[in-house]
């Protein structure tokens, strides 16, 4: 696409096109310096390019560049991102939509949330056929799709082996979904893939000082439950002003051994949408 060779893993500032960092963006190297860069970044492009320098859980960083050499058989002509994959979408969103992580050979490679495997083709589809994005695929950074109104969020930044994040790896990670809950102070509702986000999902929100119901809703497709923000459990302020509700909805994760065994269809993927 743009006609320049890039190294596998994309170093920063070097023309990827989406990448959000530059050669000054710090990296944080250890949880407590994530809890710091998370704390202090002052909007979601900080977030964004902050999350994409991030060296903090050492099996992550030599899974995601390993697989960044090795590569699959498939791409072994591409360049791979190699990097914890940034948040994608709208910087005023209305919609979240939580996954789990990037996969090895799609976001990891793609360097774009959702982008590059079948899992990818189902949500953007879906999307599109809500109207929340430009085209009906993603497929790599810089071919022009665009998310309007809705944000891609992920607990997990990088790819991780057996896509199974451990739990010190989901903790470490942990503050820069809370301070994209706290910058993203427009939205109203929040689509949920699959029980391993519901949870962190549930346990960012508390974090941050959100009023989460009790008992806590069961993950289930088209679970429902609400959270209400009130405005003063952030301690820099953000987010002030009257109390606002945040409907949160379920969905059966879109991945390939849902969507190929019917458990999650189109018209369930749609249904779920139009209640955001």
């Amino acid at each position: 696409m743009t006609g320049q060779p890039f190294a596998s893993p994309v170093p920063p500032g070097t023309g990827w096109p989406e990448d959000p960092a530059g050669l000054t963006t710090p990296a944080a190297t250890s949880p407590a310096q994530v809890r710091r860069l998370a704390g202090t970044a002052q909007s979601l492009a900080d977030v964004d390019a902050r999350v994409s320098m991030c060296r903090a859980c050492p099996r992550l960083v030599d899974w995601r560049e390993s697989v960044a050499v090795g590569k699959r058989k498939a791409f072994l002509g591409e360049p791979y991102w190699g990097r914890p994959v940034p948040s994608l979408g709208d910087e005023q969103p209305r919609v979240l939509v939580v996954g789990l992580a990037p996969a090895a050979h799609g976001g990891n490679r793609t360097g774009r949330m959702f982008t590059g495997d079948r899992s990818g083709d189902w949500i953007h589809a879906a999307l599109y056929r809500a109207g929340y994005a430009a085209r009906p695929t993603s497929v790599s950074a810089g071919d022009g799709q665009r998310l309007s109104g809705v944000r891609m969020v992920a607990p997990v930044h990088c790819a991780p082996p057996d896509n199974k994040p451990t739990p010190d790896e989901r903790a470490a990670c942990g503050p820069w979904l809370d301070r994209e809950l706290q910058l993203a102070d427009s939205v109203e509702s929040i689509l949920v893939l699959g029980g391993i986000g519901w949870q962190s999902l549930h346990a960012a929100a508390l974090r941050v000082g959100w009023s989460v119901p009790r008992p806590r809703a069961k993950f289930g497709h088209a679970a429902q439950t609400v959270f209400t923000v009130s405005g003063n459990g952030v301690s820099d302020g953000l987010g002030a002003g009257r109390p606002r509700e945040v409907r949160v909805v379920g969905c059966y994760h879109v991945s390939q051994q849902n969507t190929f065994t019917g458990r999650l269809t189109e018209q369930m993927l749609d249904e779920v949408i139009s209640l955001l």
